[in-house]
């Protein structure tokens, strides 16, 4: 699609940006859910302002893209009321993020912000797994053997994790990890679900973004009354708000839209590969924050991971040129026996 010929500077500008708000999210998280004794906010109330968030800012974007309100409007009544079966299609992945969203401050909650980093990057076999099931597409062996180093760096992470001396609360290392392990799985079926339907169309990002997040509001919704309801209702929706919490919020409304731009105009598998630059950034920040105490194998693994992450990054070789130079070649030869 024409949306999709962007210039090498703007994928490079988001992938960037992703990279810092990657890496202030999770350390943000952390601090939100480790040094707030009291009055601690519930995580399910958060996800559910993220969606809103997201919402009004992608009807901005479109109002942006529209350029008018009368068309604004004609967009959501076509999209949004006369269109229930796409509406059904994108609250699939709204499910799948919402699941996703609040394995994320289980995780965090219990790991520190770069053993969650690290052990996070566990998406990227996860959505080449998918990208292979549902988009068939292919995997070379360079990107085959670095989805293998990714896994042995992680493995080598959570054999004994770094631990944070500052941090004094009650942490449950297992919980954290198999909360990690279904946000991995939820974002890779995720990533490229909404992949697929993104580059299926010719419907606007924005448009997408809002029948998604009108489905994970409704969704957040009753996750928030199954889950917390009960004291909700007693203590109100915003109990435990601060300023902290506020920007973990904007951070992760920002992070949700800068990866559908990725996804839109680059490749799902590529907003992973800022990810090296983050684990490095949030280690840096745990060391500073929360006292975290850097042992061997967590150098040794978050350096794996790193280079698989750079290696997996790497364009597949074309050998096109090779093959067409020999026939070449030949042809001549032929000719001058002739």
């Amino acid at each position: 699609m024409a949306g999709e010929n962007v210039s090498m500077a703007f994928k490079l500008y988001c992938l960037s940006v992703m990279t810092l708000v990657a890496a202030t999210y999770t350390v943000a998280l952390r601090y939100t859910r480790t040094t707030i004794m009291q009055d601690m906010y519930f995580s399910t109330t958060a996800v559910c302002v993220t969606e809103v968030v997201k919402l009004i800012i992608s009807l901005g974007m479109l109002l942006k893209e529209t350029r008018s309100l009368p068309k604004l409007l004609n967009n959501i009544k076509e999209h949004i009321f006369f269109s229930p079966k796409e509406m059904l299609k994108l609250s699939v992945p709204s499910v799948v993020y919402a699941i996703q969203n609040n394995m994320a401050f289980v995780a965090l909650s219990n790991l520190d912000a770069a053993v969650y980093q690290v052990t996070y990057q566990l998406k990227i076999p996860c959505t080449a797994l998918c990208t292979v099931l549902m988009l068939n597409r292919s995997l070379s062996r360079l990107q085959w053997f670095s989805v293998f180093m990714l896994c042995v760096g992680v493995t080598l992470v959570q054999w004994k994790p770094a631990e944070a001396t500052k941090v004094q609360i009650e942490q449950n290392p297992f919980l954290g990890f198999v909360a990690i392990a279904i946000a991995v799985l939820c974002s890779g079926f995720a990533g490229v679900y909404f992949e697929k339907v993104l580059k299926s169309s010719d419907t606007s990002l924005w448009v997408r973004n809002i029948q998604m997040y009108i489905s994970g509001i409704l969704i957040t919704l009753i996750g928030v009354f199954m889950t917390d309801g009960a004291q909700v209702m007693e203590k109100g929706f915003f109990y435990g708000y601060t300023l902290s919490v506020c920007f973990v919020i904007f951070l992760a409304s920002v992070g949700g839209l800068y990866t559908s731009v990725v996804v839109k105009y680059t490749d799902n598998i590529m907003k992973g590969f800022s990810a090296a630059a983050a684990i490095v950034l949030s280690t840096v920040a745990s060391v500073i924050l929360f006292g975290l105490q850097i042992t061997i194998t967590f150098a040794s693994g978050a350096s794996l991971v790193c280079v698989s992450i750079y290696l997996y990054g790497l364009p597949k070789q074309d050998t096109s040129r090779v093959v067409l130079t020999g026939a070449d070649k030949e042809a001549k030869e032929k000719l001058i026996n002739v």
